[in-house]
């Protein structure tokens, strides 16, 4: 067997320890005498998991005692009707700061349930940065202030968390969460999709504020009130309950490694070498600008674009995967989450070189 370096945006690698254990319970879990997979989610084996995923997470974040963590399907993408669903009942207003992609769809998708004022944009930049607090146009009455960490496409993140003058802000932590230290409580929700820093794609992480539970409309469909998950301890139906086994043991991953103030020096690490291997060369170039740059998401173009298949075709070769660029974007992108090792991002750093020595 010969693992690959694979820089996907998402379903993304997941780390090797985690897989090898996954793969020796496989058949048996704990002397259970069946697969995680086949177990019933109220019994008390996988509710001992769940629970045990739950208080590694809490203790990784700091969550504080005043929120919920709830275990969801639907990805990041059903957050965004859920969100203006509970909390801007009656077509409150809303604001939301547009920085990339998805956070674009989260406000096509806003639009449907409340009145949505967009409180910052920078399409006009192509997304290449992120606004500055003193440009944000906040509503002041808003129900909730939402916004993007970290735009996966564009590879922009925020260097900064925004005020919002005590009205409750909702951040689409996707692509960022876990890989360094936040602060829960600057947070009304935070949630994330779990196929880049958590687990396998199909479970979806919210956080929650207790006093934001149970402001939904009452015409909001059951399944999509967080009232409905928060009283159930997210079983309200069957959970993902395999996703969220996984994650469990890349929350203890975590922990072993030393919790996420060490995980965030490595994660500065990779990305700072590899921004300097762009930075350094006329081949390469990153469209973003330097202070908006993501740690987790790192965006290149060859300066001959007519060169990218061989670029990708020789990386493939090289054991270097899943480094085509977004079809909005082009170019290239590597996907450096967590689970990336450092020598992962030598490698690619490495191959560019080389690629450049040769077709430069």
């Amino acid at each position: 067997m010969s693992r690959v370096f694979n820089f996907s945006a998402g379903p993304a690698m997941l780390p090797e320890a985690v897989l090898q254990q996954a793969q020796e319970e496989m058949l048996d879990w704990h002397g259970a005498g069946m697969s995680v997979m086949e177990m019933s989610h109220r019994g008390k084996e996988f509710m001992s998991i769940a629970e045990q995923a739950e208080a590694d997470l809490r203790s990784l974040l700091n969550v504080p005692d005043n929120y919920k963590v709830l275990f969801l399907q639907g990805g990041a993408s059903s957050q965004f009707a859920m969100i203006p669903m509970n909390l801007a009942s009656g077509k409150r207003r809303v604001d939301y700061l547009n920085t990339g992609s998805w956070s674009k769809k989260a406000i096509a998708e806003a639009k449907r349930f409340a009145d949505v004022n967009i409180a910052a944009s920078t399409e006009d930049s192509k997304f290449t940065t992120t606004p500055a607090q003193s440009e944000l146009q906040l509503s002041g009455d808003a129900a909730y202030v939402h916004y993007t960490p970290n735009e996966t496409i564009q590879g922009v993140e925020f260097p900064y968390t925004p005020e919002t003058g005590g009205v409750p802000l909702i951040a689409d932590f996707s692509s960022t969460i876990l890989s360094r230290p936040i602060d829960v409580s600057n947070y009304g929700i935070i949630y994330a999709g779990a196929q880049k820093n958590i687990g396998p794609a199909g479970l979806t992480l919210v956080i929650i504020r207790e006093d934001l539970i149970g402001q939904a409309a009452e015409e909001t469909p059951v399944m999509f009130q967080y009232a409905t998950h928060n009283d159930n301890g997210s079983m309200y139906n069957t959970p993902p309950t395999y996703g969220w086994y996984l994650a469990g043991l890349v929350f203890k991953w975590l922990q072993d490694r030393g919790g996420l103030e060490a995980m965030a020096e490595v994660n500065q690490r990779k990305s700072a070498a590899l921004y300097s291997a762009i930075d350094n060369s006329d081949f390469y170039a990153n469209p973003v600008t330097p202070e908006s740059r993501s740690w987790m998401n790192v965006p290149f173009t060859l300066a001959n674009a007519d060169l990218d298949g061989k670029f990708l075709e020789g990386a493939s070769a090289e054991g270097l995967k899943t480094l085509k660029g977004h079809r909005s974007v082009g170019g290239m992108r590597a996907s450096i989450y967590n689970a990336m090792p450092e020598e992962g991002v030598q490698a690619l750093i490495d191959y560019m070189a080389e690629f450049e020595r040769v077709n430069g």
